[in-house]
């Protein structure tokens, strides 16, 4: 059985008013009288992805995506200069998918996210329990002190120490202590061409620790200018505020997913987000089923990520 379903183009797309000046593009692809399911693109900055229509038999769901505030097609976009993020928000987010359900006529959705995608899955499900069927999430984020240190104040550059000194290297040596205050400066920086470099060095970070072995493409892809100012923008935007969240929200209050199945697709070897988190939410999620792939990374393309995947959503297809 092939991991992917084969490739299909939206049916429909268009830009959703949202307020505060925000519009945000949405897609349906899919049956359109399928099982509603919601896709929660990473980032928070990298916007929507063809493939990932292909987690889902289009005969069975009606698949939905967007591209969340700030990335993508919507607008503003956060290249944009003098963008005013005071409206950019998880919390903003999490209403845009709740005006989206309602505009599309939805009365319950599945959602599917993975890494910041299951941030915001995780956050809108402990909003709104009574609109959520299930939950699909892979490599769990949930934007604790202790993820944002693992990741981005050197935990992980103890498997990875050479990736590290690259994305060290274009923060001023009296600042390496916060790299992530020192970053929020830099994509600002009026010099385009320091805020570039920064901004690949941040995304380039990730595009290397990203799966379980090196993928060049991994790394040219997070690296490009393009992708890297808007990935690096909203994720330092959102990070240095810890989200708005309380420390521990996520998992503090997973009890109220009870009732709502779900499934928690994790890699063994993730660099981005460790098994830990994931394991501590399975916990704390009565009901929840952990799988965790003995031979992966963060990657949803690491071995064994993509058929999790299929699984968890055909055992929520309608029969």
């Amino acid at each position: 059985m092939d991991a992917l379903y084969p490739p299909i183009p939206p049916h429909a797309e268009g830009l959703l008013d949202v307020g505060d000046g925000h519009r945000i593009q949405c897609q349906q692809a899919g049956n359109p009288g399928g099982k509603p399911v919601v896709v929660l693109h990473g980032g928070p900055g990298s916007g929507m992805a063809p493939m990932t229509r292909r987690h889902f038999d289009p005969a069975a769901y009606r698949i939905i995506l967007f591209d969340q505030r700030g990335a993508g097609r919507s607008t503003p976009h956060i290249g944009e200069p003098d963008v005013d993020l005071a409206a950019n928000t998880l919390w903003h987010l999490v209403a845009d998918m709740e005006l989206l359900r309602k505009k599309l006529g939805i009365e319950r959705w599945q959602l599917f996210g993975g890494s910041w995608g299951a941030t915001l899955a995780l956050a809108y499900a402990q909003t709104h329990p009574e609109r959520v069927s299930e939950i699909v999430l892979r490599g769990v984020f949930t934007v604790r002190r202790r993820e944002l240190d693992w990741l981005y104040r050197g935990g992980a550059s103890n498997l990875f120490p050479a990736e590290w000194d690259a994305f060290l290297a274009p923060i001023p040596d009296g600042l390496r202590g916060d790299p992530l205050a020192a970053y929020r400066d830099l994509v600002y920086d009026p010099d385009r061409a320091v805020r570039e470099r920064a901004a690949a060095a941040w995304s380039g970070w990730e595009g290397s620790i990203v799966s379980l072995l090196p993928d060049p493409g991994f790394q040219i892809q997070y690296s490009d200018p393009g992708f890297a100012l808007t990935f690096a923008r909203l994720a330092l935007h959102y990070f240095t505020h810890g989200s708005w969240l309380d420390e521990g929200q996520l998992i503090r209050d997973a009890p109220k997913l009870a009732g709502i199945p779900g499934v928690i697709v994790q890699g063994r070897y993730d660099a981005v987000c460790p098994p830990i988190t994931a394991y501590e939410l399975h916990r704390a999620w009565p009901g929840s089923r952990l799988d965790l792939v003995p031979g992966a990374g963060h990657a949803v393309t690491d071995p064994g990520i993509l058929a999790a995947l299929r699984v968890a959503t055909d055992g929520f297809r309608p029969g």
